[in-house]
């Protein structure tokens, strides 16, 4: 399988160039072209407005140089840089009524708010931890660079070095800070986009569906709608989304088991990770790790990276194992 390597100079653009023909099947649609126009018009300096939130803290420079000099000052800088190289793979037990016999065990990889670009070692640092693990597939939850604007490139290189790490079958979403610029290069290194779309899963005959829709945060260019068109009824569903925003409308899709990011747990966090500001419309319990709404199954990954600065406390990065049972 290609992969795309880090490039310099002119052969880097020639590749980004090369790579958008594939884009011609995402970019027909009416979400991509929404998505498109707002990328055009969105600005990193843009800290209040747009979205579901109001306050947008990963564009506030300002928050970032006032929190890296309060940091500095108190002597826990380079504790929090240290933190968020600190990178947890933790186990969940998910038990899903309708899951066919032959997807017991099945264990899938998720890996959430990468944002590889935050410093020169940390994809490094993530492909060491995720090269030996074993699963049956992986999913990525979107944020795959730092800053929500400017040059790609150097979150596309940490994501071919990543991919090198990853075994089998590996499907995304975008996240807030994704450009759809990004799209043709993800899918030459391997990564297959599920944008607004779903794909079937098969085991011994047996299937499940994994859907996955665009970021329903800042864009919100989600389609649960659409990516479910190809989906039988009574069939087991898992969604792939950026932001847990979503949780009402995929309950009522009738998805059984729902993975998202984008909350970092906070990030910074009080002791025994009390979330101090979850960036997100839905309730403080869906803010990290397991929850259920209804009938819908979820998991909020805290993230592996960091945004606004590269520190955590009291909230550990992770890449979490999905492990799907029967009752």
């Amino acid at each position: 399988m290609k992969r795309l390597m880090p490039i310099n100079g002119s052969d880097d653009r020639t590749q980004l160039t090369a790579g958008r023909e594939v884009l011609a099947d995402y970019g027909q649609d009416e979400a991509m072209n929404r998505r498109k126009a707002l990328e055009r018009g969105h600005s990193d300096t843009r800290v209040f407005g747009g979205g579901k939130t109001f306050f947008h803290p990963e564009n506030s420079r300002l928050s970032a140089s006032l929190l890296r000099r309060l940091l500095k000052l108190t002597g826990m800088l380079d504790r929090g840089r240290r933190n968020a190289m600190d990178i947890a793979v933790r186990e969940n037990l998910v038990t899903l009524p309708r899951l066919p016999k032959s997807f017991d065990g099945f264990t899938v990889l998720q890996i959430s708010d990468l944002h590889l670009d935050s410093r020169p070692d940390f994809a490094p640092c993530l492909a060491e931890v995720v090269a030996p693990l074993e699963y049956d597939l992986c999913v990525l939850t979107g944020d795959y660079r730092f800053h929500t604007q400017g040059d790609v490139r150097p979150a596309l290189m940490g994501l071919s070095l990543l991919r090198e790490a990853l075994n089998g079958d590996v499907y995304a979403v975008l996240g807030n800070h994704d450009s759809s610029d990004m799209i043709p290069d993800m899918l030459t290194m391997g990564y297959e986009l599920l944008y607004n779309a779903s794909v079937p899963i098969q085991r011994d005959g047996q299937k499940i569906y994994l859907v996955g829709v665009d970021d329903p945060h800042f864009f919100q260019t989600d389609d649960l709608e659409k990516a479910l068109t190809a989906v039988p009824e009574g069939i087991t569903r898992m969604l792939l989304a950026h932001s847990p925003e979503i949780y009402r409308v995929a309950e009522s899709a009738d998805v059984d088991f729902m993975v998202c990011g984008h909350t970092h747990g906070g990030q910074i966090a009080l002791p025994g990770g009390k979330v101090l500001y979850k960036n997100a419309r839905c309730p403080s319990r869906l803010a990290s790790g397991n929850w259920q709404y209804g009938s819908l199954k979820g998991y909020t990954s805290v993230g592996a990276g960091s945004s606004l600065l590269d520190v955590r406390f009291n909230c550990q990065p992770e890449v979490v194992l999905h492990r799907l049972h029967c009752p």
